[in-house]
């Protein structure tokens, strides 16, 4: 049994729900690239963005973070052109924005997984969801991370945003109370 938001019939959610979601990442290559997906997904739904994943992964250069951080406009600009991708000229500069400021938090804290596991002391947050106890689209610790990760100068990080983050890092694990994968 899986969480009731899984579309069964698509092998994309089933794939990230049994072998991605809720999991504790401490790759901070894989976390970054996490928070790309995520800053993707604003106003869209979740199932656009994993579609596009593997082209995004090339248009990003395998979400390597330094890589990004270099890109220029005019490389970002030619991303446009890309119909395999989200062409949202915000999102794509928020992607260059956001390694520059991973990079920045790396520097300071020695990696982004010491940073943003240390908002929750290095131990997940395991979540009662149920009828009951639905899934909150945001809490104040995704408000306190979000206001801390623009001062950093990360882009499209909004508590909704975060918590979504949160959930896909394993820094929350959000499975239904009766998912076979908690």
């Amino acid at each position: 049994m899986r969480c009731s938001w899984v579309k069964e019939s698509n092998p994309l959610y089933v794939h990230y729900h049994d072998e991605e979601w809720g999991i504790p990442c401490h790759d901070d290559s894989k976390l970054f690239e996490l928070l790309c997906l995520e800053t993707y997904q604003s106003g869209l739904s979740w199932e656009t963005v994993l579609k596009k994943r593997a082209a995004f992964k090339v248009a990003f250069h395998l979400y390597d973070v330094h890589k990004v951080a270099e890109m220029s406009d005019s490389d970002l600009d030619a991303l446009l052109g890309n119909p395999d991708i989200i062409r949202h000229k915000a999102k794509l500069y928020a992607t260059r924005a956001n390694a520059q400021a991973f990079l920045a938090v790396c520097d300071t804290f020695d990696s982004f997984d010491n940073y943003i596991w240390g908002f929750i002391n290095f131990t997940p947050i395991v979540n009662i969801i149920d009828e009951r106890h639905p899934v909150p689209s945001k809490t104040p610790l995704s408000e306190s991370i979000s206001k801390d990760m623009k001062k950093w100068g990360f882009k499209f990080v909004g508590p909704v945003c975060i918590y979504s983050f949160l959930q896909a890092a394993g820094l929350i694990n959000d499975h239904d109370n009766q998912c076979d994968f908690k």
